[in-house]
């Protein structure tokens, strides 16, 4: 089969706040080849996105995502992994392209394993999939009280482990961050697993980083996530280097393998957080997987969207036994919600596992795609390259 048609549906809350998060707006993808209809998202500024798949070339090496996509083969997860390689080399100055591969990437998938009448983890190699331990992922409270009420919230909820990230964590005192630590272990107790992430605050200040050490190691936390720029890989292994109570965390932002690999080789994070919206999709996701089990680091999905993304974010290591935890996004905006008729459900014991159908096993609300719709037109000297489709 070729692929056919490739069909972007931008979607957003009536109110797109400066909130970091990305559950505001979505970029869902929509692509149809040989009679089946595959699903993916991207995770990136939608409009962006979309202009990369329709822009003129500028050249050779500069083409839109469209060019190396439409028409292309689709039978076997190589044919992936060839169209893959043709937009890294034709888009490569088109530095969006990652992002809007992305969504396509997972909708290919989703096709095969609909064609195939198999799971994507299957066709990845895995035998089986194992259950993960879910963390709640939420942005710390305005206040020291609310980050302890949003801990007991998620307890209450029935998760075992909260990562919260961050609202006013490191734009103001260490004591105001150390106030915010002690309330997230006051509201999780003592069993509860802790999770931080720092959204990046620090851009490469090991010092104002090191700071924290002693109230994340006091609350025991388990990781501290993105301290710095994703590039900042001396920053990241200098302020692992200062603590053995627990590691450093990151790779959200990686748009390709090799700088995941390198955050592991030359950052020394001991989590790589991978989301198969930014980084080229679930192949990739997969031979981070890999790398990272052959390093001896955990590999952790990064998902804050909805439940296509996280579907499609388990599947890369479903099949990994010892790699237990996973993000999994608590409380987003209404529009993640109603994007999918069914969702990644937790089971009795509070653990999820990647849904056992084909494809990536979710399945898109039309009706969503066209209450949350954003109209788009896009012309090029006076002529239409790309108009909204209808669901």
């Amino acid at each position: 089969m070729k692929i056919d048609a490739v069909d972007f549906f931008y979607v957003a809350m009536p109110e797109v706040t400066t909130d970091a998060d990305g559950s505001q707006d979505a970029l869902v993808v929509r692509v149809s080849a040989g009679g089946h209809i595959g699903w993916g998202e991207c995770e990136a500024s939608p409009l962006a996105s979309i202009a990369a798949f329709v822009t003129p070339m500028s050249h050779g090496a500069c083409r839109s995502v469209s060019a190396s996509v439409l028409g292309a083969r689709l039978e076997t997860p190589a044919d992936i992994e060839a169209i893959a390689a043709k937009v890294a080399y034709d888009s490569m100055d088109l530095l969006q392209a990652p992002h809007t591969w992305s969504g396509i990437e997972m909708a290919l998938w989703d096709i095969l394993g609909k064609a195939r009448g198999e799971p994507v983890w299957k066709m990845l190699g895995y035998a089986k999939a194992h259950a993960k331990t879910p963390y709640a992922s939420r942005l710390f409270g305005n206040t020291p009280q609310e980050t302890l009420e949003g801990g007991r919230e998620a307890l209450a909820a029935g998760f075992k482990a909260v990562k919260f990230g961050w609202g006013p964590f490191g734009t103001g005192s260490v004591e105001d961050d150390i106030a915010h630590l002690d309330a997230a272990r006051e509201g999780l107790g003592p069993d509860g697993i802790l999770l931080v992430d720092a959204g990046q605050i620090f851009v490469a200040d090991v010092e104002a980083a090191a700071k924290r050490l002693p109230a994340l190691e006091r609350n025991r936390a388990t990781w501290f996530e993105e301290p710095f720029h994703a590039g900042a890989l001396g920053a990241y292994a200098a302020l692992g280097a200062r603590t053995s109570a627990f590691h450093m965390a990151g790779g959200e932002a990686a748009h390709n393998t090799y700088m995941a690999e390198h955050l592991i080789d030359f950052g020394k994070v001991g989590f790589i957080q991978i989301d198969c919206g930014r980084i080229g999709g679930i192949g990739p996701a997969k031979a981070v997987a890999d790398y990272a089990v052959a390093k001896g680091v955990t590999y952790v999905n990064h998902t804050f969207t909805s439940h296509l993304a996280l579907s499609a974010s388990l599947q890369p290591f479903a099949g990994l036994a010892d790699h237990r935890i996973c993000e999994y996004p608590v409380a987003p905006r209404q529009l993640a919600i109603d994007l999918t008729k069914n969702h990644v459900e937790r089971d009795a014991n509070g653990e999820i596992t990647v849904p056992d159908a084909p494809g990536l096993g979710i399945e898109i609300d039309p009706a969503a795609l066209e209450t949350y719709r954003v109209d788009v037109r896009i012309e090029v000297n006076g002529a239409p390259v790309f108009v909204s489709p209808r669901a």
